[in-house]
């Protein structure tokens, strides 16, 4: 299936966001999520909107490509008639991958893309925010050209599940998980790959993973928004295919594991290729 028609060619980005109640974040936090919702329009208006903020800035031609302190938005989910909330966090995102960039970038690319002045002014919006902050946590992940196999093991296909379509095509499905389901598949996983398969990347990931859900509150929830990608792969059986496999390798099973992570790769690998297409 092709993805619909866009005037401007952009990476296939999904995301991993974690809902918290208000009382999770510091007052100065929820002076900053407030402002950040949107008062009209739903949630693709929100996702156009810090799409468009971005673009805006990396064709503007600006000295400065990091996003200015009023940039932040904030998305929203109701469950069970509690609200809970996602904010952007963009400031720090981009604080983190622009250090991301430095580290691995040649010096002179990097100092090209993020000028040595434009960071320090960043890096003073970073320091003030961080210093009104309860707990300093990251409440999105990002991932590009594909979803990481080890956010599939945070979800079943039993879990709610959104699709949102467009004409003919899936413009992103959203799965979501109680943080307290979530954090108990991780933890299953965690258990059985440090037995069954201790040099397997995944555990790895899925170490990290755990310990970036531990940071939350206990009442939050956590999406999986698959963006554009959903367009590509929907239906998509990721979640089963992930907790098959780790069953499998936990039993003994590497035939069955092998043909799970085969399903795997057929969907994901090709989407990963088009990083590299010209």
């Amino acid at each position: 299936m092709s993805e619909p028609h866009s005037p401007v060619s952009r990476p296939l980005s999904s995301h991993l966001r974690i809902y918290e109640p208000l009382e999770a974040f510091s007052p100065k936090e929820r002076e900053r999520i407030k402002a950040g919702l949107l008062g009209k329009g739903g949630r693709e208006d929100l996702d156009a909107a810090e799409t468009d903020a971005t673009l805006d800035r990396i064709v503007s031609g600006a000295d400065d490509p990091f996003p200015p302190d009023g940039a932040e938005f904030t998305r929203a989910l109701t469950v069970n008639g509690t609200t809970l909330y996602c904010p952007s966090q963009l400031v720090l995102r981009s604080g983190l991958a622009a250090e991301s960039i430095i580290s691995s970038a040649p010096r002179i690319l990097a100092e090209l893309m993020l000028p040595e002045e434009a960071r320090e002014r960043h890096q003073r919006r970073v320091d003030r925010i961080a210093a009104e902050t309860a707990s300093p946590r990251i409440n999105t992940r990002e991932s590009l050209w594909g979803i990481p196999f080890s956010w599939f093991v945070l979800f079943q296909e039993s879990d709610p599940t959104e699709v949102v379509e467009e004409g003919d095509h899936v413009r992103t499905v959203r799965i979501v998980a109680t943080w307290a389901k979530a954090i108990g598949r991780a933890r299953f996983a965690v258990a059985n790959l440090a037995l069954a398969a201790p040099d397997m990347t995944m555990l790895d990931e899925l170490t990290s993973l755990t310990e970036w859900l531990e940071q939350f509150h206990p009442d939050s929830v956590v999406e999986l928004d698959y963006g554009r990608v959903a367009d590509r792969v929907f239906p998509d059986e990721s979640c089963l295919d992930v907790r098959l496999g780790i069953e499998c390798l936990a039993e003994g099973d590497l035939t069955g594991a092998a043909a799970a992570y085969r399903r795997l790769a057929s969907r994901w690998i090709p989407i990963r290729q088009l990083a590299r297409a010209s």
